[in-house]
């Protein structure tokens, strides 16, 4: 696995929204279908696409801002979205895509699961 990157707040008190953790359920918002948000989607996906961007580290602090870390070739990318905004995102169904507007302005972010296979030909012995 790779490096976690820390911007202005501890790893240990940051709790993981992908597959590097276990994400907090009783932190989503009460809805009549909680599905449809933002926050919900986080917790199903492993990979995060931000303006174009591949990012694996995704997170809540302990004040539940959510962070979103990649590196665009050498340069270290940094986004923070507090709840509110996080809240606020809205769902794009022409784009699949969600839109949320932070201080920094307007971010598409597309949310991405992984997908396993089984390879078939290690079940078979060789000689078979």
């Amino acid at each position: 696995m790779g490096s976690v990157l820390c911007v202005g707040w501890s790893a240990l008190a940051a709790r993981t929204l992908s597959y590097h953790g276990i994400f907090p359920l009783q932190r989503l918002i009460a809805m009549t279908d909680i599905a449809d948000t933002l926050l919900n989607t986080l917790e199903h996906c492993d990979m995060v696409e931000i303006d174009g961007l591949h990012a694996f580290e995704f997170s809540l602090d302990e004040v539940d801002n959510l962070h979103i870390e990649c590196m665009d070739g050498r340069a270290a990318k940094h986004w923070e979205f507090t709840p509110a905004q996080v809240q606020a995102a809205t769902f794009d169904p022409t784009l699949q895509s969600w839109l949320i507007t932070g201080d920094s302005g307007e971010h598409r972010l597309v949310c991405l699961t992984a997908i396993g296979g089984h390879d078939d030909e290690d079940d078979v012995p060789e000689n078979a």
